[in-house]
């Protein structure tokens, strides 16, 4: 498929493991030319902890018997799990005529017009990318550019265990409390998982296309 700035191919590729997709996105980054299409894959993880480039491995208090991966994203530490949903924007995004900025403020705010359909209040904080519901973070996100193309991505909390995140400092940040879809809501879909897929990805394709 040729790549512009009009493509986005989407890619439900389940649960993964993490090092093995985080080496996909570096083989795809770097193989890519200017007739690659754009692609986001939505998936999975099995539990694993990520340091982002500059992360503090103090920021990891207890990782128990949960992997910790050192990868290149931006960011400090974060959890990734079963129930958490994870899109990887894998752009180019020199093409497109955008920065890193205006990327991160692409994906926040498609992250936020998500959850208000959700009726679901949500917004960022200046210095710490992601969105948060009150005073708890919903959403993640880290990002790696290279070539003028980015990969890595977001992570929304869906319907998850969240006890991994008390043995952290989630986003550097000690204490931040953390929080999920599922106990936001009075009357969650029978699938909350797919159904927040699905937004997320009419979300994204608003904001891209």
């Amino acid at each position: 498929m040729t790549g512009s700035p009009q493509t986005l191919v989407f890619r439900d590729l389940g649960s993964q493991d993490y090092p093995a997709t985080w080496e996909s996105m570096k083989t795809f980054t770097d193989t890519r030319d200017a007739s690659t299409a754009d692609e986001c894959w939505l998936l999975q993880h099995p539990p694993v902890y990520t340091l982002g480039q500059a992360g503090r491995v103090e920021h990891v208090l207890d990782a128990g018997e949960i992997p910790l991966v050192k990868c290149d994203r931006g960011g400090q530490v974060t959890y990734h799990g079963p129930g958490q949903l994870v899109a990887y924007l894998l752009m180019d995004i020199r093409r497109r005529g955008i920065g890193i900025r205006q990327l991160v403020d692409i994906i926040e705010q498609a992250l936020i017009e998500l959850l208000g359909e959700y009726a679901l209040e949500s917004h960022t904080r200046k210095g710490a990318p992601g969105v948060y519901v009150g005073d708890d973070k919903i959403a993640a996100l880290g990002l790696r550019i290279r070539n003028g193309c980015s990969y890595h991505g977001l992570s929304l909390n869906v319907d998850m265990d969240l006890e991994p995140f008390s043995r952290i400092n989630p986003c550097g940040y000690p204490g931040l409390g953390v929080t999920q879809l599922k106990d936001l809501l009075d009357h969650a879909p029978g699938d909350l998982m797919a159904d927040a897929q699905a937004r997320l990805q009419h979300a994204l394709a608003s904001s891209l296309l």
